[in-house]
C-alpha cells in the first residue's frame, strides 16, 4: 500500500509537472529558445516602438525648474528624474540626460539653441523598470543634418543586410504636453539590445573614445586601443577600451579582448575571435555612408565593441555627419561619392586582416553590391525616402527648436537622394573594375570617376571642429533671395516629392543612370524583396520568429516526453498489480 501510494504521487506528480511545462513553453518561448541556443529574443517594444508604421509620440513630464537646470547644466551629462508618456502610456520616475559630444559642446556654448540629444533610461531610478522591455531609448537632435534622414536610412541599410544594429524610427517630442521637436528614436546599446540579438545579456560591451587617436601611422605608438591595433600585450595599452566600458568588466575580459586583437592582428584564426560576417555587413554599409567622424577618419570613436566568449564583434553608432558632413571643406564632392570601397579605413588596421583574405572580400564586395544594386539601384532607398518624407514633412515645417528652416530640409532632402544615387553608381563601378577602388589607384588615375559636380554636400548640413555649425543653404552673412534659398538661385521645390537638383535640373536621372552593369535592370530578386518601413517583418525579426517556433516545438516536445514517462509509469504500476 505504501508504494501504491508513492507510485500514485509520482505519476500524478509527472503530470502536474508536465502541464506547468506546457503552459510555461507557450509563455515563455522566447526564453526557452535563448536557452537552447537561438540567436536572439523577440521583444515587445520592437513593434510597440520601431514597427515604423507611425511615428513616436513622447511627452516628458518635469518641472519647469528641473527642465530648465537640464538644459542649463547639459554639459555636466546628468541623470534627473522625469514621467515619460510614450503612446499614451505612462512610465514614472525615468532617468533623462543630455547626450553627445562634440554636438553637445557646441550647443551648451550656442545662446541661441538648447536642442539637445537626450537619453532616456527607463531603469535609472526604478530597478527592472522598462518601456516595452526597452531599458533606454536615445532620442537624436540630428544635429549638422539638414537632411533630418541620414541616420535613418543607414540603419535601414543595416537593416536590410540583416546586421546587428539599433532599430529606430522618428519622435515626436515635447516637453510638458509642448512640441519640442522631432527626433531619431533609437534602441541603445545595452542589455535589452543584446538580449534581442543574441538571446542573452553576457558579454562585455565597450564604446572606445580616442578622439584623433586613431591614425595608422601612430599605431606602432599606440592610441589608447581605441583605434582597435594591436600594439602589445599589456593591459594598460588599452585603457580607452575599458574607460568606455559599458556593462563591468574585469581583467580576465580584457585580457581576452588583448588576445582577440592579437589573433586579428596577425590574420589566425579570424572566424573563432571575430564574428566575421556581421563585420563585413558592418564594413559594407559603413564604407558605403563615408563616415568621417569614426573610423574611416581621424576619429577612434563611434562604434561599440562587444565581447563575447572571446569573440569580437562591431555595432555600429551615430551616423548624422555621414556623407560628408565632417568638416565638409576639406573633402570634396567626388571624394565622397567616390570614396575607394577597398581602402575605406584610414584610422584603424583593424579589418585589413579580412579585406587581405580573397574568400573575406568578396564576401564584403556582395554586400556592397547588394547595398548599390539592390537598396538604392533597385528602388528600396526611394521607397524609404518617400516614406520618411510623408511621415516627418509636417513635423520639421513646424519644428520649434529645428536647426534648420523648412527650405533648407527640403534641399537638403533632395541633395541627399542624388547623392545616394550617385555614390551607388560609383560602388557599382568600383566592384566592375571602371573605377579604381583604392585611394591610390584615384589618385594615379580619375578619370573614370563618377562626375559629382552637381553635388554641393554641404546642402545636406555640416559640423566643423571649430564648434560652428554652418547652415548652408542661405548664407548667415546676407539674406539670399528668398528665405532659406539653396545656393546659385535653385528653388528647393519638389517634383513629385523629391528635392530639385541643382542649377535648376528637373530632377529626372541621365539615360542609363539607374540601369546595372551587363543590362540588369535592378529589380530585387525574389530572396531581397524584404519590407520596408512598417510593412512586415525584417530579416532579424523573421530569423527571431523562427527561433520562436522552435522554442515552442521544443518546450512540447519536453512536455510530451514528461507525459509518455508518467503513463508508461502508471501503466507498469497496473500491471505489477494485476
Amino acid at each position: 500500500m505504501i508504494a501504491k501510494k508513492y507510485i500514485e504521487k509520482a505519476a500524478a506528480g509527472l503530470m502536474i509537472l508536465a502541464v506547468t511545462l506546457c503552459l510555461a513553453a507557450a509563455a515563455c518561448a522566447e526564453q526557452v529558445t535563448a536557452v537552447f541556443g537561438g540567436m536572439g529574443v523577440k521583444m515587445e517594444y520592437e513593434t510597440s516602438l520601431f514597427d515604423r508604421e507611425e511615428i513616436l509620440s513622447i511627452d516628458i513630464r518635469i518641472e519647469d525648474e528641473a527642465w530648465e537646470s537640464l538644459l542649463l547644466h547639459a554639459a555636466d551629462e546628468e541623470y534627473i528624474s522625469c514621467d515619460v508618456i510614450v503612446n499614451g502610456e505612462t512610465f514614472y520616475n525615468v532617468g533623462i540626460r543630455p547626450k553627445g559630444n562634440t554636438s553637445l559642446s557646441a550647443i551648451a556654448a550656442d545662446p541661441e539653441t538648447d536642442r539637445y540629444s537626450f537619453k532616456v533610461e527607463f531603469d535609472h531610478y526604478v530597478e527592472g523598470q522598462s518601456c516595452y522591455g526597452l531599458d533606454k531609448l536615445i532620442l537624436n537632435n540630428q544635429y549638422a543634418d539638414a537632411t533630418n534622414m541620414k541616420e535613418a536610412v543607414i540603419y535601414d541599410m543595416y537593416a536590410y543586410l540583416g546586421a546587428d544594429a539599433s532599430l529606430y524610427n522618428y519622435a515626436k517630442v515635447s516637453v510638458n504636453g509642448e512640441y519640442w521637436g522631432v527626433y531619431l528614436a533609437l534602441e541603445a546599446v545595452e542589455e535589452s539590445f543584446l538580449l534581442r540579438c543574441y538571446g542573452t545579456e553576457d558579454g562585455r560591451l565597450y564604446k572606445p573614445e580616442s578622439v584623433g587617436g586613431g591614425m595608422k601611422e601612430s599605431a606602432d605608438a599606440g592610441s589608447g586601443g581605441a583605434d582597435l591595433s594591436y600594439t602589445d600585450d599589456s593591459l594598460s595599452s588599452y585603457s580607452d577600451i575599458w574607460d568606455g566600458e559599458v556593462m563591468d568588466s574585469s581583467k580576465s575580459d580584457h585580457e581576452r579582448v588583448v588576445k582577440a586583437l592579437k589573433q586579428v592582428h596577425e590574420g589566425t584564426d579570424l572566424e573563432q575571435y571575430l564574428d566575421v560576417d556581421n563585420i563585413l555587413k558592418y564594413m559594407a554599409v559603413h564604407t558605403f555612408s563615408v563616415n568621417l567622424d569614426s573610423l574611416s577618419g581621424m576619429m577612434a570613436h563611434n562604434y561599440y565593441l562587444y565581447e563575447y566568449e572571446g569573440r569580437l564583434n562591431i555595432l555600429p553608432w551615430d551616423y548624422n555627419l555621414s556623407f560628408g558632413g565632417m568638416q565638409a571643406g576639406e573633402n570634396s564632392a567626388s571624394d565622397v561619392i567616390n570614396d575607394a570601397v577597398d581602402t575605406p579605413f584610414s584610422g584603424t588596421q583593424f579589418f585589413d586582416a579580412l579585406l587581405e583574405q580573397e574568400e573575406y572580400l568578396e564576401i564584403y564586395h556582395e554586400y556592397l553590391r547588394q547595398l548599390a544594386q539592390e537598396y538604392v539601384l533597385g528602388g528600396r532607398f526611394l521607397t524609404v525616402y518617400e516614406q520618411i518624407r510623408s511621415r516627418i514633412d509636417e513635423l520639421v515645417r513646424t519644428d520649434p527648436t529645428a536647426f534648420y528652416s523648412y527650405e533648407e530640409y527640403e534641399a537638403g532632402a533632395g541633395m541627399f537622394q542624388q547623392t545616394m544615387l550617385l555614390r551607388a553608381q560609383s560602388i557599382c563601378g568600383q566592384l566592375d573594375g571602371r573605377i579604381p577602388s583604392t585611394d591610390e589607384g584615384q589618385r594615379e588615375n580619375g578619370s573614370d570617376l563618377v562626375d559629382a559636380s552637381k553635388i554641393d554636400i554641404s546642402v545636406m548640413g555640416t559640423f566643423e571642429m571649430g564648434g560652428n555649425m554652418e547652415r548652408n543653404v542661405g548664407a548667415q552673412d546676407s539674406e539670399p533671395e528668398g528665405p532659406g534659398a539653396p545656393p546659385d538661385g535653385e528653388t528647393g521645390e519638389l517634383p513629385e516629392g523629391f528635392g530639385a537638383p541643382p542649377d535648376g535640373e528637373t530632377g529626372e536621372l541621365p539615360e542609363g543612370f539607374g540601369t546595372l552593369p551587363d543590362g540588369e535592370t535592378g529589380a530585387m530578386p525574389e530572396k531581397f524583396a524584404v519590407p520596408v518601413m512598417g510593412s512586415g517583418m525584417s530579416e532579424r525579426q523573421q530569423t527571431s520568429q523562427n527561433d520562436v517556433v522552435k522554442g515552442n516545438l521544443l518546450g512540447y516536445g519536453i512536455c510530451l516526453c514528461v507525459i509518455l514517462t508518467a503513463l508508461v509509469i502508471a501503466k507498469s504500476y497496473r500491471r505489477r498489480r494485476r
